[in-house]
């Protein structure tokens, strides 16, 4: 991945969090999303101090709370499921600002926002501070199968290219006065996704070909060797140890 092809998400800053190696920091994250998801829903007080964890997080890596906060709005169609559960699930009723909702419903509903909200927080901070070629180099150094590494990097550095063959076919459409105003134009739209396929697929067959004819033997060169010291992953694992300690605190109380 070039530095042409830095991902949005991504904050340049100059901090601690993001001098981390990049395979330190997707550890960490994979282990605290564990931890937080092996936690009881009854120990609601340990949420809240996985939250002041990750706030801590922020803090540090210097990125403002309202871009966290803004960036947290992709789960809201998770929230929506949240909020039908108390509805619909069986079990003990209880009364609600006159509203009959299930017991074990609510205590659903808070299990998901609880740990998916603090899941997708701890992405937002890894995507913040790291590039998404440090990204991709992580995931070989943790030994991720180098195929899907591969998937992924491809399917990064071409999709900013598929949405640009895209916008140009919706300019070309209305440029010869076509402008979706119902299901009677869906047929328009599914041929011009289906044209969108083909050319994605001829595209890729010949940037296969011209890797090929570069040597490409089916995997990448590697260009960085990305190692980290004892000192880079000890800070890394201060938040998956900090949040375990919470978590055993919250078996043992619960």
């Amino acid at each position: 991945m070039g530095a042409g092809h830095a991902h949005k998400l991504y904050r340049h800053a100059s901090s601690p969090v993001h001098g981390l190696p990049p395979h330190c920091k997707i550890a960490a994250v994979f282990c605290f999303v564990l931890v937080v998801v092996a936690t009881p829903r009854e120990a609601v007080w340990a949420f809240g101090l996985y939250a002041l964890l990750l706030a801590a997080v922020t803090a540090v890596a210097r990125i403002p709370a309202g871009l966290v906060l803004r960036r947290l709005l992709i789960e809201v169609p998770f929230v929506a499921f949240a909020l039908l559960m108390p509805f619909v699930a069986r079990g003990e009723r209880v009364d609600v600002l006159g509203l009959s909702l299930s017991v074990e419903g609510l205590w659903g509903a808070w299990n998901i926002l609880a740990k998916g909200t603090l899941g997708v927080a701890a992405s937002v901070l890894l995507a913040s501070t790291t590039e998404l070629r440090a990204l991709l180099l992580g995931l070989e150094r943790l030994r991720m199968p180098s195929l899907l590494v591969q998937i992924a990097s491809f399917m990064i550095r071409y999709g900013d290219v598929v949405t640009d063959e895209m916008r140009r076919m919706r300019i070309a459409r209305e440029s010869r006065g076509f402008t979706a105003r119902g299901t009677r134009d869906w047929g328009v739209l599914a041929k011009s996704a289906g044209a969108l396929f083909i050319r994605s697929y001829e595209r890729g067959e010949r940037v296969h070909l011209a890797m090929v004819s570069r040597g490409y033997a089916g995997a990448m060169p590697v260009i960085d060797e990305v190692t980290a010291s004892r000192a880079q992953w000890a800070r890394a694992a201060v938040l998956p140890l900090a949040a375990l300690a919470v978590c055993l605190t919250g078996w043992v109380i619960a």
